[in-house]
């Protein structure tokens, strides 16, 4: 029988190719299909004779097709046209660029038509309408039409009472994609619905408490609704579950992670950590020797470090770092230092050697241009990109692990990082990020986490100024930046152009060079930096922008993180209502971090007063932290860390925003796993969905 964890290919009628397109919808499990709700609903007027209908009328009317056939236009367009007809008239129906439509609609056999009435040539027609086949429809029609007419302002459950429930007026338009229509969808839920079995997830006394109805009629109720006016508590009700299985993952892996044992013995060394610390030449700030005296303590603790140390941009999370690995180093263990990219490697390489190599440590870095093969004895930490990944296994004394930017890496290769010693050790874990986390998400999400924070930089008189224009002043803008003769970045969200109508306003990186050299920036040395250059290629780059050889950048977001250039004290950001107030934090982080002044310029795409309102936040606070939380309250958890970067977990249901249900599911799920063996419905889920991400986070 089928449960809520079969596989989709289970289902009559999905074969292997169907297997494939709901993958893209990320739909794997029945579970995954009744939880892919409708993103929006369409309620029809009853207006059942072709006679009733009125230019602009939403309809649903059953039609026999008369002919239908393919015409050409002389542009090329191919638009597929039909004439179908009732008792009481005909209509034209009109489809674009579908010219399949003419051989798998049949002449003389009736179609449901749901569609929008429009007017040419004094004729009414539909244009691009739903449709599916109606069985009998004629003698149905026909029955029908005998009877008295129901006016089309009548309530759409009397038509569906006097039609039967196969002329439902409400229909639900789901999230689609190539091959997968929504009634498609519909006809499987559908299904699922009716032969699944359903069981249900939360506790009893949690339905109770919060007055939720059962999983099955929650899911029935938001797929075939019996009207608009939808219960909110449905949607709420699995909001609050998502947020709950979350938090009791949360809580399995802080137990387990407590029932690791540290394998490695580790002593202080004070001494030596004191004489590093003198060695630099400016000092430590306080949260940086608070940060490091945390770290060091996990590190000698019988449980391994699972640590996350949070800083600004500038705060100097690497020298923490640094610290941490010169620890690891005088006990005789080895350290892996996994950057995001390979600049990003590159440049944290020259910092540990500006320290460290003095002091006698070895330091090797590891990217896929560089060929070094990690053999025991040479070297004590390793620097490098995802190729550390492959070259690892047989190290006996790797103690330390750092993820620098630890949202930059996909879960796979998290999870590989982690299961090094999985049939031994576990290695000691610190990740790095200068996304800021909210003080909701330090507490619930990121529960099992130590967390250090880095709050003063150490250029406590680092200024940059910010501004929010609108896009008709671009053009000043570039003219000032023109003038001023300072070294400049221009950010752009895209690398090329987008093809959807909606992006076409999206500034793209590659057309920006070329009308910026050809306007504004013509005479200036600009270059172009993006994610498809190969490595030896951005460095090349990066390097002419370092070296004064470059006098504007215009770069796609690749520079966000840790790309360090002390002379640059302009950066320009294109459609900047793309990212969030986080991450355009880090992009305007990197300007000002020489001696001259820095200036951010942020350019909407468009004049949105919500949107404009949004940015001007960026012109008053400097601090990550708040922003992140602003971003929080106005749009939720999607957008702390920019546009498709952000570390935390990304939510289908619920709102990080919703702070209470946040505590509620939070609370609930701590007391929830003290008695799990009550719940073995429950505890399958757990064992599914959460176990197996026990350390990919």
């Amino acid at each position: 029988m089928l449960n809520l964890h079969s596989r989709v290919s289970e289902i009559p009628k999905i074969g292997y190719t169907y297997t494939k397109l709901l993958e893209n919808l990320g739909i794997i499990t029945i579970r995954d299909l009744l939880y892919h709700l409708p993103n929006r609903y369409e309620k029809f007027d009853s207006s059942l004779k072709i006679s009733d209908f009125k230019e602009g009328l939403q309809v649903t009317v059953v039609g026999e097709i008369m002919a239908i056939d393919n015409i050409f236009t002389r542009t090329g367009k191919k638009i597929t046209k039909a004439k179908i007809r009732d008792e009481t008239g005909n209509c034209e129906v009109i489809w674009f660029n579908q010219p399949y439509l003419a051989k798998s609609l049949k002449v003389a056999e009736y179609y449901r038509f749901i569609g929008k009435v429009g007017v040419m040539g004094k004729k009414f027609n539909l244009t691009s309408p739903k449709y599916e086949k109606v069985e009998n429809g004629g003698e149905m029609w026909r029955e029908f039409l005998t009877k008295p007419k129901i006016p089309a302002t009548s309530n759409s459950s009397e038509v569906s009472k006097e039609l039967g429930q196969d002329l439902q007026q409400i229909i639900s338009v789901y999230p689609e994609t190539k091959g997968i229509t929504s009634k498609f969808l519909s006809q499987k839920i559908k299904y699922s619905l009716e032969n699944a079995k359903i069981y249900e997830i939360l506790p009893p006394q949690i339905l109770e408490t919060y007055g939720y109805k059962s999983l099955t009629e929650v899911l029935s109720n938001l797929h075939f609704p019996k009207s608009l006016d939808i219960d909110k508590r449905d949607s709420e009700r699995l909001a609050y579950e998502e947020l709950f299985l979350e938090l009791l993952r949360v809580e399995e892996r802080k137990k387990l992670w407590k029932n690791k044992r540290n394998s490695f013995k580790m002593r202080h060394f004070e001494e030596k950590l004191s004489i590093l610390e003198n060695s630099l030449p400016f000092k430590l700030t306080e949260s940086q020797i608070t940060s490091i005296r945390e770290i060091c303590s996990d590190l000698i603790k019988e449980h391994p470090m699972n640590r996350i140390l949070e800083g600004d941009v500038g705060t100097g999370k690497t020298l923490v770092a640094v610290f941490a690995s010169y620890l690891a180093v005088l006990n005789q263990y080895k350290t892996l230092y996994l950057a995001p990219t390979e600049i990003l490697a590159k440049q944290h390489f020259e910092t540990f050697k500006k320290y460290l190599g003095p002091l006698g440590v070895k330091i090797v870095l590891k990217t896929s241009s560089s060929k070094v093969d990690l053999k025991e004895n040479d070297f004590d930490i390793c620097i490098g990109t995802h190729a550390i990944l492959y070259d690892y296994s047989h190290l006996q004394k790797l103690a330390l692990v750092i993820i620098d930017e630890q949202h930059r890496f996909g879960v796979e290769q998290r999870s590989k990082m982690l299961g090094i010693y999985e049939h031994q050790t576990t290695p000691n874990l610190l990740t790095m990020t200068a996304t800021p986390i909210p003080r909701t998400l330090a507490l619930t999400l990121y529960g099992e986490l130590d967390i250090s924070i880095l709050k003063t930089p150490p250029n406590t008189n680092k200024k940059i100024t910010t501004y929010v224009i609108y896009p008709k002043k671009r053009l000043d803008m570039y003219e000032w930046i023109s003038k001023k003769q300072e070294q400049t970045f221009v950010v752009c969200p895209f690398v090329d152009e987008s093809e959807h109508e909606e992006l076409s306003y999206v500034k793209a990186a590659v057309k920006e060079y070329e009308e910026l050299t050809a306007g504004p920036l013509r005479g200036k040395r600009v270059g172009l930096l993006h994610g498809r250059l190969k490595p030896t290629e951005k460095q090349s780059i990066l390097d002419k922008f370092r070296n004064k050889e470059l006098d504007v950048l215009i770069s796609t977001p690749v520079i966000e993180v840790g790309v360090d250039i002390p002379d640059a004290s302009i950066i320009v950001i294109e459609s900047a209502e793309r990212y969030g107030l986080a991450s355009l934090h880090q992009l305007r982080g990197r300007v000002g971090r020489g001696e001259k002044e820095g200036f951010c310029v942020i350019i909407p795409s468009h004049t949105s007063k919500t949107a404009y309102e949004r940015l001007k936040n960026m012109e008053k606070v400097n601090n990550g932290l708040e922003l992140a939380e602003i971003d929080l309250k106005l749009r939720g958890e999607g957008d702390l860390a920019g546009l498709n970067q952000s570390g935390f977990k990304s939510f289908k249901f619920a709102s990080l925003s919703n702070l209470t249900m946040l505590e509620n599911a939070k609370r609930d799920a701590v007391e929830t796993l003290n008695r799990i063996q009550n719940f073995p419905e429950l505890q399958k889920v757990i064992d599914l969905y959460i176990k197996k991400s026990v350390g990919n986070n």
